[in-house]
C-alpha cells in the first residue's frame, strides 16, 4: 500500500495497525525537560482553608506536591507506550490564589534521555491535581480541574516547542 508522504506516520502503530512501542534506541541521548501545567478551581473558602493547612485530611499542598513527583517516576506503570525514563529531576510548583479560588500546578521534569519528557511534565501535573481534588473534596466535591497541558518542551529532535496565546497555570495571557 503506497503512503502519501504529506501524510504524517503514526509512529506508534506496526505496518498492520496494531500498537506498538516505538524504537528509540538509535535515538541519540540528549538533555531534554518539560513543563506542564493544571488549574484547579475551588470555591474562595475552601482555598483558604487549603492555604492555611486547616483540611480535614492534612496538608495537602505537601502531599500533592510529593503525589506528583511519584507519579512523574511512575508515568511507564500508567500510559501503556511511554518508555521508562532515567529522570534527573521533577519539581511541582503549586501556587494558590485563596480570593479566586484557584490553585495553579504547575510540573516540570527532567532528563538526559532518547525520548522526551512531556508525559512524565503531564502525569506530574495532572495528579497533583487530582490530589488537591481529593484532600479537598470533604469540604468541597464542587471542585474543577482545568487546563491539564504541556506549556513547553525543550531537546529532542524536534527540538523546543513553547505554548503561545493562551492561559497558562499562572495566568499569564489570559484576557
Amino acid at each position: 500500500m503506497a503512503t502519501d508522504p504529506s501524510t504524517p506516520s503514526l509512529t506508534h502503530l506496526d505496518d498492520r495497525g496494531h500498537a506498538r512501542m516505538v524504537d528509540v534506541g538509535g535515538k541519540d541521548v540528549t538533555a531534554r525537560s518539560a513543563t506542564a501545567s493544571a488549574v484547579v478551581r475551588l470555591r474562595s473558602d475552601t482555598a483558604a482553608l487549603l492555604v492555611e493547612g486547616r483540611l480535614p485530611k492534612g496538608d495537602a499542598i505537601a502531599t500533592a506536591r510529593l503525589a506528583g513527583i511519584t507519579a512523574a517516576k511512575r508515568t511507564p506503570d500508567l500510559i501503556p507506550l511511554c518508555h521508562v525514563i532515567a529522570l534527573a529531576g521533577v519539581e511541582v510548583e503549586i501556587d494558590v490564589d485563596a480570593a479566586e479560588g484557584r490553585v495553579a500546578i504547575t510540573a516540570t521534569a527532567r532528563a538526559a534521555d532518547r525520548t522526551g519528557v512531556e508525559m512524565e511534565a503531564l502525569v506530574a501535573a495532572s495528579t497533583a491535581a487530582l490530589t488537591i481534588y481529593d484532600m479537598t473534596k470533604a469540604v468541597e466535591r464542587g471542585a474543577v480541574i482545568e487546563h491539564v497541558r504541556l506549556e513547553h518542551k525543550v531537546g529532542g529532535k524536534s527540538g523546543d516547542w513553547h505554548r503561545e496565546g493562551t492561559p497558562t497555570a499562572a495566568g499569564e495571557g489570559e484576557g
